[in-house]
């Protein structure tokens, strides 16, 4: 587990539309661009080899800007493929806010962060006392059905809140813009109530007012 010690003031950054990582996740990612294939390069030879994964903006004059809170996953596997691409794992760390973006001379993007407000991301498992989980999976199932999606159900009765909920706002099929929602949840218990009204949203055929302002 990393400490707080261990948390850099400057971090290579990831934009990655869609792609959410959370504190004590996993998330593979494919790398073959030169620029992040030179970033993994990089990435090894720190000690904490840390890649923030970070939401850029899609929306028409905001293109290329970062939103301003991302999660950081240490490089804990990695895999060449025969073309001379890479499979890596990163495991979430903690959540970051960026303050800005470093200039220099790196083909890929840095910027330097601030951990404060995280501090739970370091601890260890949340729990979610008010989580009802009847409510919940009935609801995930009929979206599961509806989104053509099949999924290991005995696994997922037996996972803890956490690794519950955070997998699957991982890999739901949401817009970026409310998986970001879901990465700035404060708790655990908010990222699961806002996970149930995307998901009750989507049931509803997404008419109506936005659920995430």
């Amino acid at each position: 587990m990393i400490s707080s010690t261990d948390l850099p003031d400057t971090i290579p950054v990831f934009p990655l539309p869609g792609a959410l990582l959370l504190p004590r996740s996993r998330l593979p990612l494919h790398l073959f661009e030169p620029r992040y294939l030179a970033m993994l390069d990089d990435v090894l030879k720190t000690s904490n080899r840390l890649i923030g994964m970070v939401q850029p903006y899609d929306t028409p004059g905001q293109q290329g800007k970062l939103h301003s809170i991302g999660c950081a996953g240490k490089l804990t596997a990695f895999s060449e493929t025969e073309d001379g691409r890479y499979m890596i794992t990163l495991s979430g760390a903690s959540r970051f806010r960026i303050i800005e973006e470093v200039e220099g001379f790196t083909p890929y993007r840095r910027c330097k962060v601030s951990w404060q407000g995280f501090d739970r991301d370091l601890g260890g498992t949340e729990k979610d006392p008010t989580f009802d989980r009847e409510r919940f999976m009935d609801a995930l199932g009929r979206f599961l059905v509806d989104q053509g999606l099949s999924t290991d159900w005995e696994s997922l009765g037996e996972a803890e809140d956490e690794l519950l909920i955070n997998s699957l706002s991982m890999l739901c099929p949401f817009e970026p813009e409310d998986k970001q929602a879901l990465l700035e949840a404060p708790s655990l218990s908010t990222r699961r109530e806002t996970l149930l009204t995307l998901i009750e949203f989507a049931l509803r055929g997404g008419n109506g007012e936005e659920v995430m302002q």
